[in-house]
């Protein structure tokens, strides 16, 4: 139950101050804000190994810091999706969500290896050190950035409640926006239940060791990277549209794979279904981000691009704890097969769109 929640409370902050932020985002210079979200979630995760020395680490530190580096995050993820389209045209946003997509992935599939090892030889405390070099690091990157910081779309400041519901309302009258939002937040409930439970599951029920954990949590980020390379191809030779609908449709069944993982040559079910779901993810991710970033005015893209995540990721603290308390009623490896049949039905919102009768997304913006 500790597990479910601290993982729930790494995005519980998305339903905190998920809407605000969108407005705010659009009031200020977006690389400025990635830039301060950064800073804060380094000086913050640096405090983990620092209370483990001198004796201070508990769970209710634990709890605190996982909620404000939460807050932090969410400034930097709203500011980070409106700030691409200020650096490169709209006919290059499909290559350039591609591109980061391969970097993140390619971050997540080192990570937990090294994560893995570290713990072994480290302890987990002091292994979080590195994830606060990360976001050290990646305040020295944004610095190095040479296209300068555009001034803030908005002039007029609206009040804060308006201002929310002009992103939502924007977000409401697109049918192709809004049914991709429920779609996703189906998914994340699901996805975020299986993460809260994986690395329990591995090391209790499976019973593998650290280094090995730390391998399979790597495999995730290859499908990410696949899905990085090939999300620019995929696009050209079908269409935008066509790759996000079949991503969605080809990725889900694989996770009844993950369930049937153990200790011994089946161990390879939970590698073979992270490749396939975050491979279907990084595409999805890709067509919708790229839609919303090329659809939605630059005034707006602020407060939709937080009211998408307000969605999809504000579920995610409740899947979590769902996670947590179906395992504990009905075991981790049963919890597993009930979350990853749901999944399968995460596709049934896209009918209600435009999405399988589209081969670009350019072909129409359709509204309700």
């Amino acid at each position: 139950m500790e597990v479910g929640v601290l993982s729930a409370l790494q995005t519980t902050a998305f339903l905190l101050i998920g809407l605000p932020a969108g407005v705010w985002v659009d009031r200020m210079r977006r690389r400025r804000v990635m830039l301060v979200s950064d800073l804060a979630r380094f000086l913050l995760l640096a405090c983990i190994p620092l209370a483990a020395e001198v004796g201070l680490l508990s769970i209710g530190l634990m709890f605190a810091i996982a909620l404000l580096v939460g807050m932090a995050q969410v400034f930097n993820d709203v500011a980070d999706q409106t700030y691409l389209p200020e650096l490169v045209g709209t006919g290059q946003l499909t290559d350039g969500n591609s591109k980061l997509e391969i970097v993140r992935s390619g971050s997540f599939m080192s990570g937990p290896a090294v994560g893995g090892a570290l713990v072994q030889l480290l302890g987990a405390p002091r292994t979080l050190f590195a994830t606060a070099l990360g976001a050290l690091a990646s305040v020295l990157f944004l610095s190095t950035i040479k296209v300068p910081d555009k001034p803030p779309a908005v002039t007029q400041r609206t009040p804060l409640l308006r201002g929310i519901g002009e992103g939502l309302s924007y977000l409401w009258r697109d049918r192709l926006l809004r049914m991709l939002a429920v779609s996703t937040v189906a998914g994340n409930l699901c996805t975020s239940a299986v993460l809260g439970l994986s690395v329990l599951f591995l090391a209790q029920v499976v019973k593998l060791p650290p280094s090995t954990i730390g391998l399979l949590l790597m495999s995730g980020g290859i499908g990410g990277l696949i899905g990085g390379f090939t999300g620019s191809w995929l696009s050209r030779r079908y269409g935008t549209a066509r790759m996000t609908w079949l991503a969605v449709i080809l990725g889900s069944p694989f996770g009844l794979l993950l369930p049937m993982t153990q200790a011994d040559w089946r161990v390879v079910c939970f590698a073979i279904t992270s490749i396939a779901l975050t491979w279907s993810a990084t595409l999805l991710n890709v067509g919708q981000v790229t839609y919303r970033q090329t659809v939605t005015p630059e005034h707006l893209l602020g407060r939709v691009n937080a009211s998408v995540r307000f969605m999809t990721w504000g579920i995610m603290p409740l899947g979590a704890l769902l996670g947590g308390i179906l395992a504990q009623q009905i075991g981790v490896r049963q919890a597993l097969w009930t979350i990853m049949a749901a999944r399968l039905l995460t596709f049934v919102p896209l009918l209600f769109s435009p999405l399988p009768r589209m081969r670009d997304f350019t072909e129409t913006q359709a509204r309700s």
